[in-house]
């Protein structure tokens, strides 16, 4: 599952700078090369379904199945499923437990935070996150790390969950712009938000 859950995003990540996997990939999937992310993230919206509905049966009988059940890395597969489905709210209590119990990286449970946060449009606490917006004025797309509450301390709030990564580093590393004084007032005015 946490391999379905994977491949295609890093090949859809990779399509741009490697034209021969995008050709390898254009004739694997029988489809033109302009179509192929599409074809992409159309299958993967039926393998994320797949993998949650089978990841809820596994919650229900088992509790989140933590390293002491299943081992590592095999606990965070769960997890993954989850981050990338629409059912974060309903298990974000069930993430924290997991990592308050060491059963699940608290990496994670932090991503999964600044993930439900940005999703309700509020700061995030740990820079994990990151949004690729049309500029109002240029209509040019740009990546950005999500805006961050108290930013002067995210530093060393994300070296006690345990990242590695400085957030200056890891906005280099998706290749998104950091600004540490962005708010959400000023997200707002300078991005195009697509009201629901």
């Amino acid at each position: 599952m946490y391999v379905l859950d994977q491949r295609n995003r890093e090949w859809l990540a990779k399509l741009g700078n490697n034209q021969p996997l995008t050709d390898s990939l254009s004739s694997v999937y029988k489809t033109d090369r302009t179509k192929l992310a599409g074809v992409l993230w159309t299958e993967q919206v039926k393998i994320d379904t797949s993998n949650l509905n089978r990841v809820e049966v596994i919650l229900k009988q088992h509790g989140y199945p933590g390293k002491t059940l299943v081992g590592k890395p095999t606990n965070e597969a769960v997890f993954y499923i989850i981050q990338h489905s629409n059912k974060i709210p309903d298990y974000l209590p069930l993430i924290k437990k997991a990592a308050e119990a060491d059963e699940l990286p608290f990496s994670l449970y932090a991503m999964m935070l600044d993930r439900s946060l940005m999703y309700e449009g509020k700061p995030q606490l740990y820079g994990t996150q990151v949004s690729c917006r049309q500029l109002i004025k240029t209509k040019q797309s740009r990546c950005f790390v999500w805006p961050i509450a108290e930013a002067e301390s995210v530093n060393e709030r994300r070296k006690k969950a345990g990242f590695e990564l400085s957030v200056e580093e890891n906005a280099n590393r998706l290749n998104a712009a950091y600004e540490p004084n962005l708010t959400m007032e000023s997200v707002k005015k300078t991005y195009v938000f697509n009201e629901k």
